[in-house]
């Protein structure tokens, strides 16, 4: 079984960034090798299953695929056209049924493409390999069978994440299941160490060990969680000393922790731009529905925006304070219209005083000819815009100083009663965010068997309702 080799993450050479790196492995390292040299068919197939495709949209576009000679990206589960002359590319994951899939493809007098170029996304089961070298019609038609050791999802250029929508039920869930709960972090453990494996990386695994507990006290499967990982990362990075170039001794550390090390993020509300864009905007991932002005006009037209880091606008602004953030973009504004005379021009036509970022905004709209450099700008002026109405219209300045005032112990229940107090309006969403934070930091008030359910704090809030006493 052969590893996959990349000079993209090496330490010579300029600075490459996690996403590029990924893009890189999977456009030059799996793509562009896999061809076979006295072959006349340029154009090749590409197959993924519902994982590996998810992968590949992260780290790269179409245009990429497409130019490293892919005509036609196919689902390995969906009935295909037999293409006998072309040869395909088969990135999937190590799987018995994705297995059965590939040798059902290629196997018989009559296979689909001419020769199958697999990379599987992590190490492959040696009774997978077996399966595959006992169908002999197969082996002469396998042009190449890899491991990519490439799992994860690379969201922006320093971040990824593995896709486990489910871990937290499947660990913390109410009823405890130890065989759902260790099949999860095998799957968190895989993709973790591909991490690693693309960074030619081999990193020291440290982790919170469960809690010193007196012998007759039983040790919960909870209690395990971070040592269980733990051991699964270290178990598949030693099968990678194997992969060229992958350092024998420890390059980097890797810090496993929890959500129980800092409770209180997830709850409380977070003031940069990036975070107020998904806490506030109802956005469905990094997709922003943006109005535009109608061509025809007629009433303003809905348009899809992707918010990600090839929009140079959102790369500066995104871990900026909302504050600095709207400045900022006043300040780019006021400058693009300053260098362009024909929007000096309609500037110097107005009577004096000062513009609002909204009216230069407008005002540059109303330029055809500068439409393109200033699409960019105008949405998020226009964003910035309608989180600060929100800001303003939810009173969060007042909450969110109250937010920070409870973690730091500058302030207790008194507070709270009072803000609720002097802010009735205040919606349902913001009172249990604050009661959240109150649990957060007094533990001690909410235990019992009830718990929530029937706390004489939800009447304080406002938040008791008949239906919140359930069975």
């Amino acid at each position: 079984m052969s590893y996959s080799d990349s000079d993209s993450s090496s330490g010579a050479g300029d600075y490459k960034n996690f996403r590029q790196i990924s893009r890189e492995r999977l456009l030059y390292e799996m793509l562009r090798s896999a061809k076979v040299k006295d072959s006349k068919s340029t154009w090749k197939v590409l197959i993924m299953d519902k994982v590996t495709v998810k992968i590949m949209s992260y780290s790269c576009k179409m245009a990429d695929i497409t130019s490293e000679g892919v005509s036609l990206v196919e689902d390995i589960y969906r009935r295909r056209q037999p293409l006998p002359s072309m040869d395909a590319i088969y990135f999937i994951q190590p799987t018995k049924e994705n297995v059965v899939m590939l040798l059902s493809d290629m196997s018989g007098r009559t296979p689909l493409y001419k020769k199958a170029f697999v990379y599987f996304s992590s190490p492959i089961p040696r009774e997978l390999v077996a399966h595959i070298k006992k169908d002999s019609s197969v082996l002469p038609r396998i042009g190449a069978l890899s491991e990519m050791n490439l799992e994860y999802f690379a969201i922006d250029s320093q971040g990824f994440i593995t896709d486990n929508g489910k871990a937290l039920e499947d660990l913390f869930g109410d009823e405890e299941n130890t065989r759902k709960g260790d099949a999860c972090l095998n799957v968190m453990a895989t993709r973790i160490a591909t991490v690693f494996a693309s960074l030619r990386e081999f990193p020291f695994v440290r982790y919170r060990a469960a809690k010193s507990l007196d012998p007759m006290t039983m040790t919960t499967f909870r209690d395990l969680i971070p040592t269980k990982l733990a051991a699964g990362i270290w178990n598949c990075l030693m099968k990678y000393k194997s992969i060229p170039n992958f350092p024998q001794t420890e390059t980097c550390e890797l810090l496993i922790l929890d959500r129980s090390i800092d409770q209180i993020a997830p709850v409380i509300h977070e003031w940069t731009y990036d975070a107020m864009c998904h806490d506030l905007l109802n956005m469905e991932g990094n997709k922003y529905v943006h109005e535009v002005p109608s061509k025809t006009g007629g009433p303003p037209e809905k348009k899809d925006v992707l918010l990600e880091e090839h929009d140079p606008i959102w790369l500066e602004l995104r871990h900026a304070h909302i504050a600095d953030a709207s400045e900022r973009l006043h300040e780019k504004m006021t400058n693009f219209i300053s260098k362009n005379k024909a929007a000096q021009l309609q500037h110097g036509s107005r009577e004096g005083g000062e513009l609002s970022t909204r009216e230069l905004q407008k005002m540059v709209q109303a330029l055809p000819q500068y439409s393109e450099q200033i699409d960019k700008l105008s949405l998020h002026v226009e964003i910035a815009g309608k989180i600060n109405r929100i800001i303003r219209d939810q009173g969060l300045r007042e909450l969110g100083q109250l937010e920070q005032d409870l973690v730091f112990g500058d302030a207790g229940m008194k507070d709270v009663i009072k803000f609720l107090s002097t802010n009735e309006a205040a919606s349902r969403e913001n009172k249990l965010r604050l009661l959240m934070i109150l649990a957060t930091i007094y533990p001690e008030k909410f235990e019992g068997e009830k718990g929530l359910q029937e706390h004489p704090f939800l009447t304080v809030f406002g938040l008791w309702k008949e239906e919140n006493v359930r069975d």
